[in-house]
């Protein structure tokens, strides 16, 4: 659950830094309301885990864009479902070479998407870094 936790997420905030449509955001973490779920704020994180939380981003974006055509090449949902977990796992596996968990990555991704001020901070971020 974590894993696809982390590649919805990714899926979700690699797509809004592109301005690209959004994905469906995934559902709050097991045991808290929905509320509590998204109240992460800017001042939770330090700039160093936002910097981190850009790169990782930017190549997500990446690895995105590279399996999307494997997603239509695929014959059948077995096929399919193959290509989702190779996205998936080099997702994480993006996330953990930023130096961010999964789940401080999922919970800046929460807080991105709920603050306008924050999402413009991790583009400009991006931005710098690319």
């Amino acid at each position: 659950m974590k894993r696809m936790t982390a590649y919805m997420t990714a899926a979700l905030i690699s797509a809004g830094m592109m301005s690209a449509p959004a994905f469906a955001a995934d559902a709050p973490a097991q045991g808290q309301a929905p509320a509590q779920a998204t109240q992460a704020q800017a001042s939770d994180f330090s700039d160093a885990q936002l910097e981190q939380f850009a790169a990782a981003s930017q190549e997500i974006a990446r690895i995105s864009q590279d399996f999307a055509g494997k997603l239509q090449k695929a014959d059948d949902e077995t096929a399919k479902q193959s290509v989702r977990q190779e996205a998936n796992d080099e997702m994480v596996g993006a996330v953990e070479d930023s130096g961010l968990e999964v789940a401080t990555f999922n919970s800046i991704g929460q807080a991105v998407q709920n603050d306008p001020t924050l999402m413009k901070k991790v583009q400009k971020l991006a931005q710098e870094n690319s």
